[in-house]
């Protein structure tokens, strides 16, 4: 290092020379031998040259010329490595930049603004550094009408720096929208390109800067206008696709219909272009993730989007081709492309997720192209999280299918990376692998049985204890389905699972969702006659204090409705009937709820005593007689008069 530095020193040197003449030349060959030399760059670092370049940057006294060329050299020395960005960060580059830019030389802002810029769009830097000072925000947009530079600079900080809707509403309370539309027609192409961009990370899921774009006009053409102009063939690609994901974010926040033509004529075929193997892999990827935001939702974009240039099967070269044709011949492209073949395969997961997600005809298409059930089983494997993630979401998307279920699921065995994805994966590949498994644990799924074996009610029932709300609903809902027409054994082991104290406070959930699905679960845990004997014969006085508890408290009717109905099955045990009839307080509440003002509740409790009266049944009179004394009879006198025919019947 010591060799190295020592021919470096001079530079370093010359910066401190009482003659400013001097100080100035030797900034200028510094400038000139840090161009395109990393070494030269960490070199100078090491020795010092930050701090006093700063401190010459800062200087009232040094002339514009030598302040303009040490804002020059620091952006060189940015360029570098990531360390060299957070050298420059440790000497508080960014506030003596801001500071500069209050200077009345233009040529002195562009410098600092070019400097900002390339310190900002290196990825070491924080966001949050241009917001700690709300004037700044407000001088960067009075600084956008200096000059073609500022312009281009200042966009591309904006760009970099808005990550989320706290940045969004920043940006957008400052006129961000207003004062960067006219630049939409700049005659620079950067400076286009750049306010493009601005745009499209300032409307990604944003409402508020979504409905606001619809309406603003740039020399009387409205903005989605000027971005679909920015879409056709002829324009550069980076151009079509940042406007297409314009369109997509204004589409998507409901500010555009998804059946106007710039959605279904302009920007779906241009992101399924972006798809085809001619294109570069960062295109492709792009290309192919705004695409699967843009249908997610949208049934019709969907089978639009699925009919369009054989999209499936060109996904399907996402595994296979990482490079682009023309790239091929470049060996620095093609090793690129290799390191990041994994983000191609991410995206094609999440597209084909998307594709597949309501259509059934869609979905057998997609698992009919070629390897493809091979394909998700390897990505639930591959050490890239996102790729994981992706594909237990197209899995998911899948899943929904009940033919898929039978047949390729089942060949492909499926439930066995699913189960070990389970294992310990971070909750958001979590919540969605839990909802797979709630698909895959449905009656008529032939999975069900293997994924029993593996041990899921212990991972289920640690899924109902966690603090994640949509983990909580997962693992109860799978638990639910698993119950479903299943044999005593399972429901036995369901109940020692869970235990009774974390029955109770599934019941006691603040979450409506997780209250209806656990009810859910005990009403099909409570079916068929010795399974309901059995059960209450084990858990029925908690079970009992359980049902009470819900019908006195503030619940919806739904709630109510689905408690009642688990009343009802009781009822319909043989031995378990007697806890309901030895139980005055919770033949009280029948009776209240037959007189209820709502028909589902009065239903659901005429279910109840239906079923505690069958003539054919053991003990069948002495129930009836009780019955009879507490004035049920003449409420069912009352309730065949009824208006509603169901009630009547009943």
């Amino acid at each position: 290092l010591q060799e190295v530095t020592a021919s470096s020193r001079h530079y370093v040197d010359r910066l401190f020379d009482l003659d400013p003449q001097k100080v100035l030349q030797g900034v200028i060959d510094m400038k000139n031998a840090v161009i395109g030399n990393n070494k030269q760059k960490a070199n100078l670092i090491v020795l010092g040259a930050v701090p006093r370049l700063l401190y010459l940057l800062q200087q009232e006294t040094s002339s514009t010329e030598l302040r303009t060329e040490c804002a020059v050299v620091l952006g060189s020395l940015a360029m570098g490595t990531e360390n060299n960005v957070k050298s420059l960060l440790d000497c508080h580059i960014i506030p003596a930049l801001l500071q500069g830019l209050l200077s009345p030389d233009l040529k002195f802002i562009e410098a600092c603004l070019r400097c900002l810029r390339t310190i900002f769009i290196s990825p070491v830097t924080p966001e949050d550094l241009l917001y700690t000072d709300a004037t700044v925000i407000s001088h960067l947009m009075a600084l956008l009408s200096r000059s073609r530079y500022t312009q281009e600079y200042i966009c591309q900080i904006f760009s970099h720096c808005c990550k989320g809707p706290d940045h969004q509403t920043i940006l957008f309370n400052h006129g961000a929208v207003q004062s960067i539309a006219h630049l939409l027609i700049s005659t620079s192409y950067k400076v286009r390109m750049q306010a493009l961009k601005c745009f499209s990370v300032l409307a990604f899921e944003n409402p508020q800067v979504s409905m606001t774009l619809v309406n603003v006009s740039v020399d009387g053409e409205l903005l989605p206008q000027i971005f679909v102009k920015m879409l056709q063939r002829d324009k550069p690609i980076e151009m079509q696709l940042t406007s297409a994901k314009c369109l997509t974010s204004m589409c998507r926040a409901g500010a555009i219909r998804t059946d106007d033509p710039c959605i279904v004529l302009k920007t779906l075929p241009c992101l399924v272009r972006m798809c085809s193997k001619d294109r570069l892999l960062e295109e492709r990827v792009e290309g192919a993730e705004t695409l699967a935001y843009l249908i997610e939702t949208d049934v019709e974009l969907q089978r639009m989007a699925s009919i369009t240039d054989h999209l499936i099967i060109m996904l399907a070269d996402y595994f296979k081709y990482p490079s682009s044709v023309s790239a091929i011949t470049d060996i620095k492209r093609l090793d690129h492309d290799l390191k990041h073949a994994h983000e191609l395969r991410q995206a094609a997961f999440k597209l084909y997720a998307s594709l597949g997600a309501n259509d059934e005809d869609i979905r057998k298409k997609i698992i009919e192209t070629e390897n493809m059930m091979d394909r998700i089983v390897n990505g639930l494997s591959e050490s890239s999280i996102k790729v994981r993630l992706a594909a237990v979401r197209c899995l998911h998307s899948l899943s929904r299918s009940v033919q898929q279920l039978r047949t390729s699921f089942q060949d492909h065995a499926v439930w066995k990376p699913l189960m070990k994805v389970l294992q310990n994966a971070p909750n958001e590949i979590l919540v969605v692998a839990s909802s797979t498994l709630c698909n895959l644990l449905l009656e008529f799924s032939p999975s069900k049985e293997p994924i029993l074996e593996s041990g899921a009610i212990e991972l289920l029932c640690s899924l109902t204890q966690s603090e994640n709300l949509a983990l909580r609903v997962n693992g109860i809902w799978a638990l639910m389905n698993m119950a479903f027409q299943a044999e005593q054994k399972i429901k036995s082991d369901i109940l020692r699972g869970l235990s009774t104290e974390q029955l109770f406070q599934l019941l006691s959930d603040s979450d409506v969702n997780v209250l209806m699905k656990t009810l859910g679960l005990l009403r099909n845990l409570l079916s068929t006659r010795p399974h309901i004997d059995h059960i209450m014969s084990t858990h029925g006085k908690q079970i009992m204090q359980a049902v009470t508890l819900i019908l006195e408290g503030e619940h919806n009717i739904e709630v109510k409705e689905q408690t009642l109905c688990i009343l009802a099955n009781i009822a319909d045990g043989t031995t378990a009937k007697e806890l309901i009839m030895t139980n005055d307080d919770i033949l009280q509440k029948i009776k209240y709820y037959m007189s209820h003002s709502n028909a589902k509740l009065q239903l659901a409790a005429m279910f109840c005593i239906s079923n505690l009266i069958w003539n054919e049944e053991e003990g069948s009179q002495e129930r009836q007689d009780k019955l009879r004394d507490m004035g049920i009879v003449d409420i069912l006198h009352k309730l065949s008069q009824s208006s509603d025919p169901n009630l009547c019947d009943k």
